[in-house]
């Protein structure tokens, strides 16, 4: 098979003390990290935008983000793996463009998510912006029907700009043209969510649930849970914009209200015993704006250690 990714070249060679494997013939894993830092840019200046750099910037806090893979976490209710050591979680790298060959990364990003899933493994992407998402899912099916819950203060229902129309503002809307896409909740919306009057009204006439973030504060996450079909098979796209400004504040638009640590977790945990969490990335991150305690990257790996945590708890990778 054709190399699909490569190894970190600085910093941590991967996150949470994962194995590196970058070889994706006969791949076979529980639990696949993989970076895809570069989207569909909308311009030239937009290219090497400081997101590209967020796969990195996580991995390099591994030590903030758990201390040590064996200590007790209260978040997860044990350490990172549950104290098994059957578990088999593994970084694969970046995808990376070829400058060769325009968007030819995305083609790559997808076989290399199909495999995870083939081999067995629960994908959790680092982005990069938004449109990296739209790889991720069309990857996704032959595991469809498909929930997706996104995390986002804006609706990202754009159909194209500057022609791109996988792009950063484009990910909701290509997710809605996809047959095993079933249902489409998002939550944290506030602002003018970066969403002209035709694209909320499209959403609203594929049918959406847009839960904005006062209704989410009003209502509480049980409630937002409780309107997402049971027993489904779910895609969580978190972009940072979503959460809370602070625990997430290094971002290109950031706004007051988001989703709060809290809250997320009890989505990431309530997905989890719901039905099958198929996957998830974090996108949108912007290291260079990150604050002295890098609390942006720190949440962005404290919300993946709770997926990996309560993915393990809720018997996911059990043997049969």
């Amino acid at each position: 098979m054709e190399a699909l990714t490569v190894a970190p070249r600085t910093g941590h060679k991967t996150l949470l003390y994962s194995d590196l494997v970058t070889d994706f013939d006969r791949f076979a894993a529980d639990i696949a990290i993989l970076g895809i830092p570069f989207g569909s840019a909308y311009g030239p200046h937009a290219f090497g935008n400081d997101q590209t750099h967020a796969p990195q910037a996580i991995r390099d806090l591994t030590d903030r983000i758990v201390r040590a893979p064996d200590h007790y976490d209260f978040d997860i209710d044990g350490p990172l793996l549950q104290g098994r050591t059957d578990i088999r979680f593994v970084d694969c790298g970046d995808v990376l463009p070829d400058l060769t060959k325009p968007g030819d990364h995305y083609r790559r990003a997808e076989i290399a998510v199909r495999q995870i899933l083939r081999g067995g493994g629960l994908p959790i992407v680092l982005g990069g912006d938004h449109g990296i998402t739209n790889p991720v899912l069309r990857a996704l099916d032959e595991v469809g029907p498909i929930t997706l819950v996104h995390v986002d203060a804006h609706l990202d229902w754009r159909d194209e700009v500057n022609g791109v129309r996988d792009g950063l503002s484009s990910p909701i809307r290509r997710a809605s043209e996809l047959p095993y896409v079933k249902h489409i909740v998002q939550i944290g919306l506030r602002a003018q969510g970066s969403g002209r009057t035709e694209e909320y009204e499209a959403a609203r006439r594929w049918g959406a649930d847009l839960v904005t973030a006062y209704e989410l504060h009003d209502i509480g996450m049980q409630a937002v849970l409780d309107r997402i079909p049971d027993n489904g098979n779910y895609y969580l796209t978190i972009d940072a914009d979503g959460m809370d400004a602070a625990v997430m504040p290094a971002v290109d638009g950031p706004a007051p209200g988001g989703v709060t640590f809290v809250q997320a977790r009890k989505l990431i945990h309530g997905l989890v015993r719901k039905g099958r969490v198929v996957g998830m990335d974090i996108v949108e991150i912007q290291p260079a704006k990150d604050n002295a305690a890098k609390l942006t990257c720190v949440t962005a790996g404290r919300l993946i250690v709770n997926l990996i945590g309560s993915a393990i708890r809720a018997g996911y990778f059990d043997r049969k």
